[in-house]
């Protein structure tokens, strides 16, 4: 099969949110964005995801005169947001926190095109059984966890961990591929191009 025509800019680097826009037959360009991902003063999971898809779609913008689309996932836990781990003990500290219990999961998607600014987030809930100490620095060392929020990569080494997950699988690994065919459809982007 040749390559397809790319229909949509991706504003991301992550190798899952292009993968799983392929998995709808989506081809894309990809023009990642460098944007400031901390958290701010006093801001929820939901408006930090959010405000981050949005800044990537901005800053992609100007490079392209496709549709763009830029997404952002985060973890929650008793109030904190768990980004990307700094290192292996940030990594460690991560999985401890989740460990034997219930987290969320939520992940923003935005979409710029012929109707404007459309976005999303989608929230799932994730539950952990006990990871033991073994298992924490193991799991690290395959260098899977460091570049994933909350340390942990649910379609990767890390699914034997999980032991119930409430939502969208796809919003864990990084795109809601429901909420995400809907914004697509109302930019008039097509689904399924090279299938």
């Amino acid at each position: 099969m040749s390559a397809s025509v790319p229909v949509l800019c991706l504003a991301s680097a992550s190798p899952r949110r292009r993968a799983l826009l392929a998995s709808i037959g989506v081809p894309v360009t990809v023009h990642p964005c460098d944007i400031d991902e901390t958290p701010l003063t006093g801001e929820s999971a939901t408006t930090y995801v959010s405000r981050l898809a949005i800044a990537k779609v901005e800053a992609a913008m100007s490079l392209t005169d496709l549709p763009t689309l830029g997404s952002d996932t985060a973890i929650a836990v008793d109030g904190r947001i768990l980004g990307k781990p700094a290192d292996a003990q940030d990594g460690a500290s991560m999985l401890r926190l989740l460990s034997g219990r219930s987290h969320q999961v939520l992940t923003a998607v935005a979409v710029t095109g012929p109707e404007g600014m459309l976005s999303c987030c989608v929230t799932t809930q994730v539950t952990m059984r006990v990871i033991n100490e073994q298992e924490i620095s193991a799991y690290w060392q395959t260098g899977e966890p460091a570049d994933k929020a909350g340390g942990y990569a649910i379609q990767g080494l890390a699914s034997i961990f999980v032991k119930e997950i409430q939502g969208s699988h796809s919003a864990v690994v990084g795109l809601p591929l429901f909420e995400t065919t809907s914004l697509l459809r109302r930019q008039g982007v097509p689904i399924w191009q090279c299938i």
